[in-house]
């Protein structure tokens, strides 16, 4: 019988193991060890850690039901996720009932979006319901006296358009007048500084020393030739001719790239009422995209900015990569196009791949420009981390207020260097 194994030959330089009767054969039985107690030992260590991971794992539930000084018997601490998931219960289930939406609660839309990452839809749905009730809004919009006590905001409508998918028909119509009123009021403030601001800087002019005579501005001319009366003539020799230079004959493409997670609420209202005013202006083409998880084209709600707004879903996860990669598709002038994106950065995608393309825009002539927030409220939370990736590319990550935006847009038109804009 040949054998299948060695222990030594000139071949090899490894000890290689010889054949032992005592392993079975494909027809013998398994061997049995001489003593159980080895298998026994194990199956109850065994026992033990699982049981020790359901106490455990129950002590947390308990923790999570009964909320914080409820649950101090059980000694369970929290950390990480379930920090989070016990703010959010807590914020709900632990306050008062009279909480209500207006700028004293600025933190309930963020909430709201909050809760879509910690817990199933079913539930989610649940605790916008009780919301609802608990913070008094169903109460505020079915009594009109009531409404008139509360002063809409920016705040009160980012709760608002996050509760829209809840809210009962029969309130509907009248979150939408509050929203309407917040709208005009923010448009009438906001829409002729960046009219003017944008058609400005494109129609400025580019005094020309050798125009042609319809490109002559006569005005300009004749004041620098005052010098040059002719009196026997009764006229002026025109030494030099000031023109006008050739208006742009294209159009400039700017895409609103706006993150509709709950923590953006006021900066979506505030880049809503924008992108309704860019996108009434004949000298530019607007895009208009909201995305979360999900990217949905609005520009085609444009002409009414409340219908823009009540059209996001605010609340929801974060997918920055896929926004970029329905936004590209509407590039097709990129030397020409301004790219807005607007968020604290906080990728629940592809990171990666994100940068990768934020990359490739910029190299294509793309004006890309990150916007952290759009709104009054402060310095915002953003990924520190995508911002300085950004900043590699030379994109300036920062907060924006509103009555900055339409300087802002000016000078990207002009193709200013933003990082000096911001410094100014």
């Amino acid at each position: 019988m040949k054998k299948l194994f060695t222990t030594k030959n000139e071949n090899t330089s490894s000890r290689l193991p010889t054949p032992d009767s005592r392993l079975p054969t494909p027809d013998s039985p398994l061997p049995i060890p001489d003593s159980p107690l080895p298998i026994f030992k194990s199956v109850l260590d065994d026992n033990k850690i699982m049981s020790e991971q359901f106490e455990t794992e129950r002590l947390r539930r308990w923790r999570l039901i009964l909320g914080d000084k409820e649950a101090d018997g059980t000694g369970c601490k929290l950390s990480g996720a379930d920090l989070c998931i016990d703010n959010t219960l807590s914020a709900l289930y632990d306050g008062k009932r009279s909480g209500g939406l207006g700028s004293s609660s600025p933190k309930v839309a963020r909430w709201l979006g909050d809760i879509r990452s910690y817990f199933p839809s079913s539930v989610v749905q649940v605790m916008q319901q009780d919301a609802l009730e608990r913070l008094n809004l169903r109460q505020m919009l079915l009594e009109p006296e009531m409404l008139a006590q509360v002063e809409p905001d920016v705040h009160l409508v980012g709760n608002l358009l996050s509760l829209s998918t809840v809210m009962p028909e029969k309130t509907k119509d009248t979150a939408r007048q509050v929203v309407r009123r917040v709208v005009e009021d923010l448009q009438r403030k906001l829409a002729h500084p960046t009219r003017q601001a944008v058609l400005g800087s494109l129609n400025r002019a580019i005094h020309n020393r050798r125009p042609r005579h319809n490109e002559i501005d006569w005005h300009r001319t004749i004041r620098a030739n005052l010098k040059h009366y002719q009196p026997e003539y009764r006229t002026i020799i025109p030494e030099v001719r000031i023109g006008y230079g050739r208006k742009r004959s294209h159009l400039k493409h700017i895409i609103l790239c706006i993150d509709q997670s709950g923590s953006m609420a006021t900066s979506v209202v505030y880049a809503g009422i924008f992108g309704a005013v860019l996108a009434s202006l004949p000298a530019v083409k607007t895009k208009i995209v909201a995305f979360d998880t999900a990217v949905v084209d609005l520009t085609d709600l444009s002409s009414d900015p409340v219908d823009l707004l009540f059209g996001t879903q605010l609340g929801g996860g974060t997918d920055i990569n896929r926004a970029l990669t329905s936004c590209q598709g509407f590039i097709s002038q990129p030397q020409d196009t301004i790219f807005v994106l607007i968020s604290d950065l906080y990728e629940g995608g592809n990171r990666q791949e994100m940068l990768k393309r934020v990359g490739g825009m910029v190299v294509s002539g793309v004006q890309f420009i990150a916007l952290l927030a759009l709104n009054d409220d402060g310095a915002p939370m953003y990924d520190h981390r995508i911002a300085e990736a950004l900043a590699g590319f030379g994109i300036p990550a920062f907060a924006c207020s509103p009555d900055k935006f339409p300087d802002l847009m000016a000078a990207a038109i002009a193709r200013r260097d933003l990082r000096e804009w911001i410094r100014e």
